[in-house]
C-alpha cells in the first residue's frame, strides 16, 4: 500500500493539529506520530477513495491526502 510506504512523509499543518487533537480528543504533543503509530496497526483498514487514504482504526477515522501526505483530518467513527 502506497501509504505505508511513504509513513515518513506524511504530516501536518498547525491548524490540522488542533483539529485532529479535539475532534479526537486526545491530548498529544506530537500528534502525527501518534496518527502514524493508528496507521501502522496490523487492525487498521486503509481504503483509497479518490485524492484521500481513510485509515480507519480503534474508532477512529485518519483522513490523509494521497499526493502530500498531509493528515488532513481525524474524527470517530460514528458507527
Amino acid at each position: 500500500m502506497e501509504l505505508l510506504n511513504n509513513l515518513e512523509n506524511v504530516h501536518t499543518t498547525e491548524m490540522g493539529a488542533d483539529r485532529i487533537r479535539r475532534n479526537i480528543e486526545v491530548d498529544v504533543d506530537d500528534i502525527v506520530a501518534y496518527c502514524i503509530d493508528k496507521i501502522k496497526q496490523e487492525n487498521a483498514v486503509i481504503e483509497r477513495k479518490g485524492k484521500n487514504y481513510y485509515v480507519t482504526v480503534d474508532g477512529i477515522i485518519i483522513t490523509v491526502n494521497a499526493s502530500s501526505y498531509t493528515i488532513i483530518t481525524a474524527h470517530k467513527d460514528k458507527k
